[in-house]
């Protein structure tokens, strides 16, 4: 296969998992338990498609495009495609095609499930990272943003202005993060400097997820 860096590529995504189904013998790609991408393997395990999901115009666009485009193998072959891992389609295009299938399936959840695939909270604090995960927090996203910190029986102010307010799935890509509710939700113990490095990590964690499951 000339798509030597594709495993790379795809494991560096957020929240993407990967497993081998021994029947079908496909090294299976997924986000959110959905698989978006597959490599399928011959008896021999030599690759011979990769298998993604576009939108059904894009799917015909491309097929029409690259003899080594085809329709989808063992797919729904309206939005999958199968592409021929030695054929003649160009690496950035494949690694763009690769980056739709992703934003894709992870769009077509919602946006719980989307923050839990993700492994993030609404302003992309990394819940399993934090030691009050499950001790005095039970996790913004499984109490709906009413964490410990937020006034009695109501949801953190960014949890309300992102979820409730704009329907969002979190402040990743919002043109106003960080606004001055950001302030508001600090935890007094940081200085300056360590609570703007806490916001700069937390937005940082938001970029490369595509803008339509924002």
């Amino acid at each position: 296969m000339r798509y030597l860096w594709l495993d790379e590529y795809l494991m560096q995504k957020r929240g993407v998992t990967r497993d081998f189904q021994p029947v079908w013998q496909w090294t299976r790609y997924h986000i959110g338990g959905k698989m978006f991408a597959a490599v399928c393997l011959d008896n021999a395990g030599t690759p011979y498609y990769i298998n993604l999901k576009l939108e059904p115009e894009e799917s015909d666009f491309f097929r029409r495009q690259y003899e080594d485009i085809l329709p989808g193998y063992y797919s729904d072959k309206r939005c999958w495609v199968s592409v021929r891992p030695d054929g003649a389609v160009p690496d950035e295009l494949l690694r763009g095609m690769l980056d739709r299938s992703y934003g894709l399936v992870l769009a077509g959840m919602s946006k719980k499930t989307r923050r839990l695939a993700l492994g993030l909270t609404v302003c992309g604090l990394e819940c399993a990272a934090c030691p009050l995960y499950r001790g005095e927090c039970p996790g913004c996203n499984e109490c709906a943003g009413k964490v410990y910190h937020a006034p009695q029986g109501k949801a953190c102010p960014l949890y309300a202005c992102a979820v409730h307010r704009n329907h969002r799935t979190g402040c990743g890509g919002c043109a106003d993060a960080p606004c001055q509710l950001w302030e508001q939700v600090r935890d007094p113990a940081l200085t300056e400097e360590e609570f703007c490095a806490s916001v700069s990590e937390r937005l940082e964690n938001w970029k490369g997820v595509p803008k339509d499951a924002l």
